[in-house]
């Protein structure tokens, strides 16, 4: 990602630091977050300073290296499993942040662990960085298998952020816009403003317009009506979690999408690195949800007319809320599983034979 004419990793490591975009004050400012602890890096992934599937596993296999760092020769073991327990327990639903975890605890065992704790604290960093660099070469893929199926011309739907922050880079769902847009194909980006923490309307409406891709926000509740009115001729989100079976456990709101857009006959892909599948899970109905705090749909952050950021409630003081942060749409809604080694479809065969090619 360019910024400002650098580039940047949504997540990357400088000098024994994590540094992670801090996403909370996008768009209205740029600006990094840098520790050297696992404990904050832990906190930044529950607060979403950092989010999306690829990234939050990034950052979990950066911070059991700092936590690796941190922990004494004494008590190597013992420290770091602990700090395995407290970044698994951050958010529940994203099967990545699981998978750059095991990365890097094997990379550990393998090293020797606690019977070598500099071996195994200098595997820890190689392992989390071999984890970062996978997840953005993956994605690139995913953008140029993903760019086939858009054409020129088109209106192309999405929800939530699955950009370059989501991911190290690149993203999943918006990587084959990147790819289409770069060689050349004129579409037209929807962007569901996607309530209650926005990121459609702050993230990818901005990751959207630094790379030149025309686009508009919308509403979450006007997706239908546009796409009946032939506005979008394809849908792409990311996922953050693939069952063995092909359901996908993305942002709450893509299962209605997804119904709709099977109503009209739009085409519904998900994509996604095989790193987000989880097939120790049958199916959907299995994967769970996070709730998230009520404060996030009765409150929201915004810039007011001096730059400054301000938060507001939005509703009544007495009213209480509800905030599932993702839903499960069947395998059956969806029309093809975008990933870095081809397009397959939504099934427990589709999803083997992208374990298998992964593998290769």
């Amino acid at each position: 990602m360019i910024v400002d004419g650098h580039p940047y990793r949504t997540v990357d490591w400088d000098n024994g630091e994590l540094v992670l975009i801090d996403q909370p004050v996008l768009p209205h400012r740029f600006q990094l977050w840098r520790s050297q602890d696992y404990r904050e890096a832990a906190e930044a992934i529950r607060t979403m300073v950092v989010r999306g599937a690829g990234a939050i596993g990034a950052t979990a296999a950066y911070a059991l290296a700092l936590a690796t760092r941190q922990a004494p020769d004494t008590d190597f073991e013992g420290f770091v499993s602990e700090a395995s327990r407290v970044l698994a327990a951050t958010r529940p639903t994203a099967q990545n942040l699981f998978a750059g975890l095991a990365a890097v605890q094997a990379a550990i065992s393998d090293a020797g662990g606690a019977s070598k704790p500099a071996s195994a604290r200098e595997a820890a960093l190689e392992a989390a960085r071999a984890y970062a660099n996978e997840d953005a070469r993956a994605c690139e893929a995913i953008g140029h298998h993903g760019a086939s199926l858009l054409q020129d011309g088109w209106g192309v739907g999405t929800h939530c952020n699955a950009g370059w922050l989501a991911f190290v880079d690149w993203g999943s769902a918006l990587s084959p816009v990147y790819v289409a847009h770069r060689s050349g194909k004129r579409l037209k980006v929807y962007v569901d403003e996607t309530r209650p923490r926005g990121q459609g309307a702050r993230l990818t409406a901005w990751e959207l317009a630094g790379e030149g891709v025309e686009h508009v926000v919308i509403a979450d509740n006007a997706f239908g009506h546009l796409a009946s009115r032939g506005e979008i001729q394809a849908v792409i989100t990311g996922a953050d979690r693939i069952a063995r079976n092909g359901d996908v456990a993305n942002k709450i709101g893509t299962f209605g999408h997804a119904v709709i857009c099977r109503h009209l006959g739009i085409p519904f892909y998900v994509a996604f690195p095989s790193s987000t599948i989880d097939p120790q899970t049958s199916s959907g109905d299995l994967i769970p949800i996070e709730e998230r705090s009520q404060d996030e749909v009765r409150w929201t952050v915004g810039q007011d007319e001096s730059g400054d950021l301000r938060r507001v409630r939005t509703v009544g003081p007495e009213t209480q809320a509800c905030n599932p942060a993702f839903d499960v749409t069947p395998a059956t809604l969806v029309d093809g599983l975008v990933t870095e080694t081809g397009i397959y479809p939504a099934s427990t065969e589709g999803v083997s034979r992208i374990l298998a090619a992964a593998q290769n």
